[in-house]
């Protein structure tokens, strides 16, 4: 019975920690800081720079550029723009997928970003071959993320000021991007920002939703395989949460209730842990909690 689960005959309490989008954010200040104090204002990266990424680096074998690169900034106002969108997007994002795979995202968008740009130097070095540093590309794959969970999300921009959905301002991102590509100009890493998005995309819509379906070896080409099993609760739009049929949830019966919007979440708890829910999720955990009282 749902009454007999711990979780559902006591309110739920939860240690204090630090988020890992806080932590990311002191590490990128912290880094800078140090950018500074070696290297003066603003900080000078060449092509044999060490940490800064480039084509020459990689060449050399310094692969570890792939990672380093994504914590250094070039200015002031380079770790203010990364640093506002990785706090605004990536705690919904850790929220939603849990403190490993924010993460995992993150960094797996820098990476890719960093080799397709790296990518683009080596092609066209006239006009992609300087070093590159910047959280840009992880910040990217954190707004295509959110873009694919939360399309019609309507947010508000600082520049320019104006309130645009997550769908609207992904899409408006990834051409500016590639035309950034085609008509090069300026010293923004646009193959890199596009890159982070193309694997925040992939990445939601294959390794958390699995609504993408790779053939496997020894399966067969008419049976799709099965999805990965982690899920996905969905908000509804307006003040109450909503069952399929569209009723409030104080208009549901218990029964109703339990089947439409907590088990959905049990299926999360059990598959992820009850530390990988969001502040909604925990919310109707506690109103389920109530009306089991009830009765």
């Amino acid at each position: 019975m749902l009454e007999d689960r711990d979780y559902m005959r006591q309110p739920v309490y939860y240690r204090p920690r630090i988020s890992f989008t806080v932590a990311l954010l002191i590490v990128c200040a912290v880094i800078f800081i140090v950018e500074c104090v070696t290297c003066g204002y603003p900080p000078l990266f060449l092509p044999d720079n060490y940490f800064a990424l480039s084509v020459e680096g990689l060449k050399r074998g310094y692969v570890w550029q792939l990672l380093t690169y994504q914590f250094m900034h070039a200015g002031l106002w380079h770790i203010f723009f990364n640093s506002w969108a990785i706090y605004v997007f990536g705690r919904e994002i850790e929220e939603t997928l849990g403190p490993q795979k924010f993460l995992a995202l993150f960094l797996t968008s820098g990476v890719i970003g960093g080799l397709l740009q790296s990518a683009a130097g080596w092609i066209w070095p006239h006009y992609f071959g300087g070093a590159v540093v910047g959280a840009s590309a992880g910040t990217f794959g954190l707004v295509a993320a959110f873009a694919i969970l939360y399309p019609e999300r309507e947010l508000a921009l600082i520049f320019p000021p104006v309130i645009l959905r997550a769908k609207t301002l992904l899409i408006f991102s990834a051409i500016v991007a590639f035309f950034g590509i085609i008509f090069p100009g300026g010293n923004i890493a646009n193959a890199a920002h596009l890159g982070g998005m193309l694997t925040g995309i992939v990445f939601v819509r294959q390794f958390i939703q699995g609504r993408w379906h790779w053939p496997r070896w020894g399966s067969s080409p008419s049976r799709p395989a099965a999805p990965r099993k982690f899920v996905v609760t969905h908000v509804g739009r307006g003040k109450f949460w909503r069952s399929s049929a569209g009723k409030p949830d104080d208009e549901l019966s218990t029964d109703e209730f339990v089947k439409s919007e907590v088990d959905p979440i049990l299926d999360k708890i059990s598959a992820h842990g009850i530390q990988s829910l969001t502040a909604r999720e925990r919310e109707t955990l506690e109103k389920a909690r109530a009306r089991m009282a009830k009765h």
